[in-house]
């Protein structure tokens, strides 16, 4: 049975109740250009593809999620040919949203079990066990972390050029509500899964906050933190040093513009 019939059979999935998000299209064509690294119009066979995607309930974060991936593994095999369609990365993304099903019928599951064991009847799936913190720990940040994403949309709004970093704000909160909904559903929550879809919202707030700002202003920052890694400098290698130095700028924008760290790292 393919995913989209599994999808349309299961009448217990939970993706199919609702799927409500920013904008679907162009989330996934945003991530999709950004990746091939020059804009290139998508065809359309490949918006077809993105509307069977939304037919079948894939939610964004799985799609995006399959787009990384299908393109890391293409940049850890470098070849001649670029990638040129979408459909390239269709594989992918149909295997993780299948990852993504079998977590959301483990919830169904689990629920009939539990209500079971109410009866003296089976016992509960443990459904924290791989989880690197306590369930409850992670779902707290996730929703304290919406709140402060939608609390810095609030304070920019109706302000002069910080558009792009509304839209940016408003994109992750939304897309976190969707994380965290699937986060409280799923009976097997895979943290590895959630840390990579928040680092790639960290990602979107990071590059729309370097944007927004003068060229100036941005030197000014890079300025600081590297005035703070002056001392080790010639103990760290080049590359290195560029990394540490990226993201001591990126760390002191988020500061400045009170933007949260989404990362269970920083549980």
């Amino acid at each position: 049975m393919s995913n989209a019939e599994a999808a349309r059979d299961d009448d217990q999935t939970p993706a199919r109740a609702r799927i409500n998000y920013f904008n679907y299209f162009t989330e996934v064509e945003d991530a999709f250009i950004r990746r091939r690294g020059k804009h290139l119009l998508l065809s359309p066979m490949d918006w077809a593809l993105i509307e069977s995607w939304k037919e079948m309930g894939v939610p964004l974060h799985v799609a995006l999620r399959g787009i990384e991936r299908a393109f890391d593994s293409h940049a850890s095999r470098p070849r001649k040919r670029s990638v040129k369609s979408l459909m390239y990365c269709q594989e992918e993304v149909e295997a993780q949203f299948a990852e993504w099903l079998e977590t959301q019928r483990g919830a169904n599951t689990a629920a009939t079990e539990a209500g079971e064991d109410d009866k003296g009847g089976a016992t509960a799936v443990d459904e924290g066990r791989s989880l690197p913190f306590p369930r409850a720990v992670i779902a707290a940040h996730l929703a304290e972390s919406h709140g402060a994403l939608r609390r810095a949309l609030e304070e920019r709004k109706g302000s002069a050029g910080e558009e792009e970093v509304c839209e940016a704000l408003s994109r992750a909160a939304t897309r976190l509500e969707e994380l965290a909904s699937d986060f409280e559903r799923a009976a097997r929550p895979d943290a590895e899964q959630l840390e990579s879809s928040l680092e790639d919202l960290e990602s979107l707030l990071d590059r729309a906050l370097r944007s927004s700002l003068p060229a100036d202003a941005l030197e000014d920052f890079r300025a600081e933190a590297a005035e703070q890694l002056r001392p080790y400098r010639t103990r760290m290698e080049r590359a290195t040093y560029e990394q540490t130095l990226d993201n001591l700028t990126a760390k002191a924008l988020r500061e400045a513009a009170r933007v949260p760290r989404l990362s269970l790292f920083y549980l």
